[in-house]
């Protein structure tokens, strides 16, 4: 049964077509290169392999790297401009209004990122909480302690809560948890991997 909507922000609000995650990922290289001392293509091949065992880059660099300035990151990664590339889709705010649930978001991201974001979207109000990294202490998605903080935060329940996000390894760490997950597979990469999905928000109606 469901009684309550999470979704995660970045590529399952918005198209992953509007070139904000390449934009996003050039940066984070940029920083970690800088960091490290390594030129940005280096940096991405240190970073992809890494970050294997968490759940964000920034995660990575504090808990191994040694890290100790997350606001120079996020300051760095998400500039006051980055929603440029962001157009919005006119049929959200009522895809978002059909869907009769109360309805939080879980990001990985900083949560003046995300309310850029859904500024942009024109769908600020329509969610009664959004979690960030800061609220998870840095520990974001696929963690259970991100899922269960927000969770717990917003009264809600794990069985009853249906999460949607656009990344398999955050969908697996939510059904981990007993939860019930749907990856939003724009792109139809994941056809096989066996998940409920959908290809637009405009789909998840159907399946709830």
């Amino acid at each position: 049964m469901t009684e309550a909507l999470m979704f995660d922000l970045d590529n399952t609000l918005y198209s992953e077509n509007t070139g904000m995650e390449a934009r996003v990922l050039a940066a984070i290289n940029e920083f970690v290169g800088a960091f490290l001392d390594l030129s940005p293509e280096a940096a991405n091949l240190v970073r992809r392999n890494g970050v294997k065992l968490y759940g964000t880059t920034l995660e990575w660099l504090v808990f191994e790297k040694g890290f100790d300035d997350p606001e120079a990151y996020f300051t760095y990664i998400h500039p006051e401009n980055e929603i440029e590339l962001l157009v919005p889709d006119p049929g959200l705010p009522a895809i978002l209004d059909s869907l009769p649930y109360p309805k939080i978001i879980l990001t990985n991201s900083p949560l003046e990122h995300a309310r850029r974001v859904l500024k942009a979207l024109g769908i600020e109000d329509r969610f009664q909480a959004v979690y960030d990294i800061r609220f998870s202490e840095l520990v974001g998605k696929p963690h259970p302690k991100s899922f269960l903080r927000a969770i717990d935060a917003s009264g809600l329940k794990v069985e009853t809560t249906v999460f949607v996000d656009d990344l398999p390894k955050y969908i697996l760490g939510y059904q981990a948890l007993g939860g019930r997950a749907i990856l939003k597979d724009e792109g139809r990469r994941f056809l096989d991997r066996g998940f409920e999905r959908i290809e637009s928000l405009a789909e998840l109606g159907a399946l709830l």
